[in-house]
């Protein structure tokens, strides 16, 4: 199983290389020009238009793809489709009943809500397809028979009607009481933490009460009591997936033996059932963190004001869902309660080496998803300290636009959220900093044992979202940069960065710490896998950015030139499939098998590394009633200029001198821009306010501070 083994088709088109170098960009689209490095600038546009289709409903990249996308100018028609794409997005998100916000990968083989795949078959569970219609990631990985008979099965009180091949088994309720059960089985329930069922009804009434029941080995009958209510599906008959949680219930610990479908007060109703599988608990702690990073993105840029009308009381909720599911105001931390979220790896060993799977535990919590995150999740941690202070600038400018008339319904105090991000920023220094090594472990496991592989992931975005101290950021480049050598890792000092476009992914072998399903990862070499020696080239934007903290524009800027040098020789030889494809290079991942190289297909994160552009050395924040600018330009350049900017109703030319910061209006909807500049570019106050018009440039020059 690689990562991202199931990502949809039609993202592998939207992104595939050889389609984006088709075309050459419009005019409008952004330039980067900085006098003396027209070579490099070129190379940076030539990397953005060729990762530019960052679209995607997966919240996985909620907190990436926008920041990539929405600022930037295109054709009028293409800037206006990209900010339509993600305000339906985040509008349409799926939240269930308890505010937990959906992954929405694709149709997967776990949890409806979650990540495709630990599936149920890896798990050594069970299901029962009556239809596998549209089941494109069970057809294409585990070949499926639909059911056309309940050979075996217990139904009572309701009548077959057929076997449909698109929806499945059809079935009447004759009976106030029905219920239907498949053979019996032997089953951990370990392994099974959820039942999912997709199913439909018509003419079910408000009383109807469907529930799921179960037994387990040794128990001779069904428990009265013991059922778990379920929803009611759409009122129009369409099919909608049950995730029912059976491991919530005391009860339900030991060896499965039995299921029941139990649907009572529903007599004259029709039923339709597609399929019951057991389900692994795939859902990710990141999801609602990202939803809120992600809509507060879309209205920084956008200033859209209705979506936020709209969109607010949902964004208020997944903070909520987030911080009392995972005890964040307890702990300070991200600590996940969920089956096999433990943090413990899927791979036990014995005395002499042999090796023993551990379904069901491991599984994974983010991106890296064949890492065991969870338990106390240091990376979950880091994107909610951000999550926080988002959200707390939010607020403050609902607050400070009372004419917005945004619902005050479920809003935090902006201060209070900031004070938890610093109380959360403290509990992580203490709990994951391994002072011996000088970096920030991975995560805790419900045992308290920590891990470190050199996440270096972990580590360049800790700074880059301002998690980590001074010190810490200091500690860890003396790390990444060789001048100081981590005993017992696989990589030190300069390789590193062997891959060039950027750091490992990790610096130290790991055969041992995965989800079950990466069965033998002894088999892939060092730097075969993109988690474990491989690297992400998007992630390099992290590594930029934290460098610019670090050691400061110059630094920043060798480390992005170097990027740009490398891929100006990777698209003279034809781009990257044909540049990887000569042996000794590294291996490619993406569009199925797995490899130790992140660069294209479903690594659309790609889009981020030339936004250090805008958002490091310009210093560009997006705050909904206009921008933040604080650029940090390296020493040998005279200006830095970013053209087409895309900023709430404006489009704009951004450029920066020692002396001088300079806003050129290209077009504009006439609403005000409020521009938060450094004190030493507003003598008279910031933010200045401005009523744009096209065609005009407005100078803030450099005054006495």
């Amino acid at each position: 199983m690689s990562r991202h083994l199931g990502v949809i088709a039609v993202l592998l088109i939207l992104v595939s290389p050889a389609m984006a170098r088709a075309e050459a960009p419009p005019e409008a689209f952004p330039r980067f020009e900085a006098p003396g490095e027209e070579e490099a600038m070129g190379r940076l546009r030539e990397l953005f238009w060729l990762h530019r289709n960052g679209f995607t409903d997966c919240t996985l990249w909620d907190p990436w793809l926008p920041h990539g996308t929405l600022w930037a100018s295109r054709t009028p028609e293409g800037a206006e489709r990209a900010r339509r794409f993600y305000r339906d997005v985040f509008l349409k998100r799926r939240i269930d009943h308890e505010g937990y916000v959906a992954v929405q990968q694709h149709r997967g083989l776990a949890h409806s809500d979650g990540w495709p795949f630990p599936t149920f078959q890896q798990a050594g569970g069970l299901g029962w397809y009556f239809s596998t219609a549209g089941e494109n990631y069970l057809m294409d990985n585990f070949p499926t028979r639909a059911l056309t008979s309940l050979d075996g099965w217990e139904l009572h009180g309701a009548t077959v009607e057929g076997f449909d091949p698109e929806v499945g088994l059809k079935l009447r309720i004759d009976a106030d009481e029905a219920s239907l059960s498949p053979p019996g089985f032997e089953r951990k329930t370990f392994i099974a933490p959820y039942i999912r069922l997709e199913w439909g009804a018509s003419g079910l009434k408000p009383e109807a009460r469907p529930a799921l029941d179960w037994r387990l080995k040794g128990e001779a009958d069904w428990k009265p009591g013991r059922a778990v209510a379920m929803a009611h599906p759409p009122a129009t008959g369409e099919l909608a997936f049950a995730d029912v949680p059976v491991h919530r219930d005391a009860e339900y610990d030991g060896m499965l033996a039995r299921l029941r479908f139990k649907i009572d007060g529903a007599k004259g109703a029709s039923v339709t059932l597609k399929s019951i599988i057991t389900a692994t608990d795939t859902r990710h702690p990141i999801t609602n963190i990202n939803f809120v990073r992600g809509s507060a993105e879309y209205f920084n840029w956008t200033g859209d004001v209705p979506f936020l009308r709209e969109n607010v009381a949902r964004v208020r909720g997944a903070m909520r869902y987030a911080l009392k599911e995972f005890d964040v105001r307890g702990q300070h931390l991200v600590r996940v309660p969920w089956v096999g979220h433990s943090g413990r790896t899927g791979l036990s060993f014995g005395p002499n080496g042999e090796k023993t799977l551990i379904h069901g535990e491991g599984v994974g919590n983010n991106y890296w998803d064949l890492l065991p995150f969870g338990g106390d999740d240091g990376l979950a941690t880091i994107y909610l300290y951000d999550a926080l202070r988002i959200l707390a600038d939010l607020e403050a400018v609902i607050a400070a636009h009372p004419e917005w008339e945004i619902s005050a319904d479920g809003a935090s105090d902006a201060e209070e959220l900031r004070g938890l991000a610093a109380s959360i920023k403290t509990k992580f220094g203490e709990t994951f900093w391994l002072p011996k090594v000088g970096r920030f472990a991975g995560w805790r496991d419900r045992d308290g044992k920590l891990y470190d592989y050199g996440f270096v992931f972990v580590n360049t975005e800790a700074i880059a979202y301002g998690i980590a101290t001074d010190e810490q950021a200091r500690t860890v480049y003396d790390w990444l940069d060789g001048r100081r050598i981590v005993e017992g890792d696989t990589s030190q000092g300069a390789d590193i960065y062997h891959w060039r476009f950027g750091p490992r992914s990790t610096t130290r072998r790991n055969v041992e710490v995965y989800c079950w399903v990466w069965s033998g990862p002894e088999n892939i070499p060092w730097g075969g896998q993109v988690q474990d020696g491989g690297a992400v080239l998007g992630f390099s934007y992290f590594d930029v950015l934290s460098r610019l903290k670090v050691y400061g524009p110059d630094d920043a800027w060798a480390r992005l030139k170097t990027i740009t040098e490398w891929f100006g020789e990777v698209q003279a030889e034809g781009g990257y499939r044909a540049y990887y494809a000569k042996p000794g290079r590294g291996t490619l991942q993406g569009g199925g098998p797995a490899g130790g190289l992140g660069l294209d297909h479903e690594f659309m994160e790609s889009i981020l590394v030339p936004q250090s552009m805008l958002y490091g050395f310009l210093g560009v924040k997006p705050r909904g009633d206009g921008l933040k600018l604080d650029p940090r330009l390296p020493s040998g350049w005279p200006s830095l200029a970013v053209t087409g900017v895309h900023a709430q109703g404006h489009v704009l030319d951004l450029k920066a001198t020692p002396e001088a910061i300079e806003v050129h209006v290209r077009a504009t909807d006439g609403s005000p821009l409020l521009l938060e500049l450094p004190a030493v570019f507003a003598p008279e106050g910031s933010p200045a306010k401005v009523t744009p018009e096209a065609g005009k440039t407005y100078r803030f020059p450099r005054g006495k501070s």
